[in-house]
C-alpha cells in the first residue's frame, strides 16, 4: 500500500501523540539502557537482544525488525560505518565507537533515535566527532517550529559540522515518520536555510546528524544495508523523534 504521506506531513492527534509520548520514552529508556552495556568484548549481536527484550518488557515493539527484511532490533554502526550495521558476533574493541540506532513501534506509530558511543578510551579526533555531531543535534532542533522549513534545519546542522572541521555524509537524511518509519518530508543535513517542505504543527520529524571525519562519499558492504565512508574514515550519528510545536518542538525520543 502507497503512503498517504508521499508529499504532505502527517498530522496527529492529541490520542495519538500520547501515544507516540510513550513510545518515544520506551526507545529513549532503551538507548540509555544499551550504552550502559557498551565496553570492551561485548558483542552487538548482545547489545541486539538486549534492546529486543527492553521494548518488548515495556509494550513496544521493534520498528527495525522485519522493516523492508532487516533483520534485527538495532543498527550497530562501528567506526566507519555511517549507518545500518547488522549486529552479529562481531565484539567491540577498546577505542572503537559505535552508533546505535533503534525504533519503537506503539499503538501502530513509529519513533526512531541514535547514539553514538566511545568504547572504553577514545582518540580525540573521534571525542571530537562525537561531539560535534551531537552538538549539530541540538542546533538543528533548535530550529525547529510551526512554520519553519527543513533548510532552516540541514543548514544550521552542516553548519556546526563545517566549523568543527568536519563535514555531513550527503546521502542520508532525516525524514518524517508516524504511520510509516520513513515518510516525508526528508531532512538533509546540508542545505539552505528558508529553503525546504514547512512544517505544520503537530507533525513529528527524525532529525539526524550524520557526520564525517573525511570523505562525505559512501559505499555499501554488500549486505545490502551496511553502508561505511568511502576512506573509511569516522563517522557518527545522533537522532531525535520530535514533535513539531507552535514554538518549539517536544524531543519524543
Amino acid at each position: 500500500m502507497v503512503s498517504p504521506y508521499q508529499n504532505s506531513c502527517q498530522i496527529f492527534s492529541s490520542k495519538e501523540i500520547k501515544s507516540l509520548r510513550i513510545g518515544g520514552k520506551i526507545l529513549h529508556d532503551c538507548l540509555v539502557h544499551v550504552a550502559a552495556l557498551v565496553r570492551p568484548g561485548i558483542t552487538t549481536i548482545e547489545l541486539d537482544k538486549a534492546a529486543e527484550e527492553f521494548i518488548k518488557g515495556r509494550g513496544g515493539k521493534p520498528a527495525f525488525k522485519g522493516y523492508h527484511n532487516y533483520p534485527a532490533t538495532l543498527c550497530t554502526s562501528i567506526n566507519d560505518v555511517c549507518v545500518h550495521g547488522i549486529p552479529g558476533e562481531e565484539a567491540l574493541e577498546e577505542g572503537d565507537i559505535i552508533a546505535l540506532d533503534c525504533g519503537v513501534l506503539y499503538d501502530d506509530l513509529y519513533t526512531d533515535a541514535c547514539i553514538t558511543v566511545p568504547v572504553g578510551k577514545v582518540s580525540k579526533e573521534a571525542e571530537k566527532l562525537i561531539s560535534a555531531t551531537e552538538e549539530a543535534l541540538k542546533v538543528g532542533l533548535s530550529k525547529v517550529r510551526a512554520g519553519a522549513r527543513t533548510g532552516d534545519i540541514s543548514s544550521a546542522i552542516h553548519g556546526v559540522l563545517l566549523e568543527r572541521e568536519f563535514d555531513a555524509m550527503r546521502q542520508l537524511t532525516g525524514h518524517g515518520l508516524g504511520d510509516d518509519l520513513h515518510q516525508f518530508p526528508e531532512i538533509p543535513n546540508i542545505g539552505t536555510a528558508g529553503k525546504g517542505a514547512e512544517l505544520p504543527m503537530n507533525t513529528i520529524i527524525a532529525i539526524e546528524p550524520i557526520s564525517t571525519a573525511g570523505s562525505t562519499k559512501i559505499k555499501e558492504d554488500g549486505d545490502g544495508w551496511t553502508l561505511r565512508t568511502s576512506d573509511h574514515a569516522l563517522s557518527a550519528h545522533f537522532e531525535h523523534t520530535v514533535l513539531v510545536t507552535e514554538a518549539g518542538c517536544e524531543v519524543l525520543t
